[in-house]
C-alpha cells in the first residue's frame, strides 16, 4: 500500500457513521449494542473467574510457607497486622490431631520470629519438647522436678513498674496473689470458694505478707490451719474452721510429690534478655488435674515477671492447653491474664488438640462454656490443622467457615493448615528446613533408630 491509498483510506474511516459502514452484513443497528446481565452464584462465578488468587498478607513478618491457593509465599506478623487493623487483638489458637505437625509449625513461627526482635515464653511444657529448641537458640530451660534442685515461688511479685506508688504496687501484688490462690484452691476442691473461705484467705494472705515482703506458700498454708489473727465477728478457731478445706488444697502444692517445687523462695532467676525461656515440667507426673495445678503456678511465675510494659513483643505460647482448658476455675485466670497480654506486646499463642476441647469445660449453656467460648473470641487468627471428620462440622460452625473451606479440613496433608485471620481465609503449606526438622522432631522415638 502506497502513500495515497494510506490518505483515501484514512478519509474514508473518518466518513463512517457510529453505527457502522451500511450494506449487507456490515453490522449496522439502530439501537445500541447491550447484552443482559449475568447473575450467578459464588460458586458459579469462582469456576468461571479461574486465575483470580487472594492477594495475601503482604510480606511484612515471618515466612510460615506456601499459600495453596496462589502459590506465593504467606507471612505472618500478629503486631504487623494488629497495628494495620487486620485483627483486633494479636492472640492466636493453632488446634489439630496428633501428628500433623501443629508443633513444629508453633516451634518454627517462635524460634524465626527471634530474628525480628522478638522474645519467645513457654510457661508451662508437659512433655520438655522445648527445651532443645529453646537452648538451641541460646535462651534456657528451667527444669522442674526430678531431682533438678530448683525452684519457684508463685507468689514473686515481679516487676515494679515506675509510674506505680507504693499503695498502688501493694493493691497490685495482693490482688494477683488473691487470685491465684483462689484459682489453684477452686481447682483443687472442684467447687467455687464461698464467702467465709474467702475472708480466710485475705486474712492468711495478709498474715504471711506481715513478716516478708514475698510470702511463701507453705506460709499461707499455715495460717490458713492456724491463723493468728482474727476479725469482729470472726474468731481465729472460727477463720481455723472456715479456712480447712482450703488449707488442705493448697497444702497439695507444697508437700507430697511436689515437696521442692513451689515451697519457699524462688532458686532461680528470670533474664529477660534471653530469646526465649522455656519451664520444662516434663519430670513432674501427676493427673491433669494436678499438672493443670503445676502449670498455673509457673505460668504465675512467669506471667509477673513479663508484666514490665517495657519489655518489648513477646509472645507467649501455651502448648497442650487443654489441661488447663478442662479446670474452670485456672481458664479463668488465664482469660483474665489475657485482657492484659495486649497493653503489654504479648501474644498469646493456645495450642491444643481440637476446638471440641471448649465442650470440656462445664455443661452446655453454663458459665464455664461461656468462659471457653470467650478464650475462642480473645483469638483473632485460628490455624486449624487437619481435624477429624467428624469435628469438621462443628470447627465449621465455630469459625465461620464457608462450604468450601469447610470440605478443605478432612483433606489437609501433614504441615497444611487452614488459616482463618480476622475474616479472611487462606491454606497455609508449611514449610520447614532440614535443620528446623530435626530440632522439632516429636516423632523420633515412634519411628525408631
Amino acid at each position: 500500500m502506497n502513500r495515497r491509498d494510506e490518505v483515501e483510506d484514512l478519509g474514508r474511516a473518518q466518513l463512517l457513521p457510529a453505527g457502522g459502514e451500511s450494506g449487507a452484513e456490515a453490522g449496522r443497528s439502530y439501537r445500541r449494542l447491550r447484552l443482559p446481565a449475568h447473575r450467578g452464584t459464588s460458586d458459579v462465578v469462582a469456576g468461571a473467574y479461574l486465575f483470580l488468587a487472594e492477594g495475601g498478607l503482604g510480606s511484612e513478618g515471618v515466612y510460615v510457607g506456601q499459600d495453596a491457593w496462589s502459590g506465593g509465599g504467606f507471612c505472618f506478623d500478629p503486631w504487623v497486622l494488629y497495628r494495620n487493623g487486620f485483627i483486633t487483638n494479636p492472640n492466636c489458637l493453632l488446634a489439630g490431631v496428633v501428628g500433623k505437625g501443629k508443633s513444629c509449625l508453633a516451634k518454627s513461627l517462635a524460634t524465626r520470629s527471634i530474628a525480628f526482635g522478638r522474645r519467645v515464653y513457654v510457661p508451662g511444657d508437659p512433655k520438655g519438647e522445648w527445651s532443645a529448641v529453646a537452648e538451641a537458640v541460646g535462651g534456657a530451660a528451667i527444669r522442674l522436678g526430678g531431682g533438678s534442685g530448683n525452684r519457684l515461688n508463685p507468689l514473686d511479685p515481679g516487676p515494679r513498674h515506675d509510674a506505680l506508688g507504693d499503695p498502688e504496687w501493694a493493691v497490685l501484688v495482693t490482688t494477683r496473689r488473691r487470685e491465684l490462690l483462689g484459682s489453684l484452691a477452686q481447682s483443687a476442691l472442684g467447687r467455687s470458694l464461698v464467702s467465709v473461705e474467702h475472708t480466710a484467705l485475705d486474712v492468711a494472705l495478709a498474715a504471711a505478707s506481715h513478716g516478708s515482703e514475698t510470702p511463701v506458700l507453705p506460709v499461707v498454708v499455715d495460717h490458713l490451719l492456724e491463723p493468728t489473727e482474727s476479725l469482729p465477728g470472726a474468731t481465729a478457731e472460727d477463720l481455723a474452721r472456715d479456712g480447712r478445706d482450703l488449707a488442705h488444697a493448697l497444702r497439695r502444692l507444697v508437700a507430697g510429690d511436689l515437696a521442692g517445687l513451689f515451697d519457699g523462695p524462688s532458686t532461680v532467676a528470670f533474664d529477660p534478655s534471653l530469646p526465649m525461656v522455656s519451664l520444662d515440667l516434663s519430670q513432674i507426673q501427676g493427673s491433669d488435674q494436678l499438672i493443670a495445678m503445676v502449670m498455673t503456678c509457673a505460668s504465675a511465675w512467669m506471667e509477673s515477671a513479663l508484666s514490665a510494659a517495657d519489655g518489648g513483643q513477646r509472645w507467649v505460647i501455651y502448648d497442650e492447653a487443654w489441661r488447663l482448658m478442662r479446670q474452670p476455675a485456672l481458664l479463668a485466670r488465664m482469660q483474665s491474664q489475657w485482657k492484659l497480654s495486649r497493653g503489654l506486646g504479648i501474644a498469646n499463642l493456645l495450642v491444643v488438640h481440637r476446638l471440641s476441647d471448649l465442650d470440656a469445660v462445664g455443661n452446655a449453656g453454663s458459665e464455664e462454656r461461656a468462659l471457653a467460648r470467650g478464650l475462642l473470641g480473645d483469638c483473632s487468627t485460628k490455624i486449624i490443622y487437619q481435624q477429624e471428620v467428624s469435628e469438621a462440622p462443628q470447627t465449621a460452625v465455630e469459625l465461620g467457615l464457608s462450604s468450601a473451606e469447610r470440605a478443605q479440613l478432612p483433606d489437609l496433608q501433614r504441615g497444611e493448615g487452614l488459616w482463618r485471620v480476622g475474616q479472611r481465609a487462606f491454606v497455609v503449606r508449611h514449610v520447614a528446613t532440614d535443620e528446623e526438622l530435626a530440632l522439632f522432631d516429636t516423632n523420633a522415638r515412634m519411628l525408631g533408630p
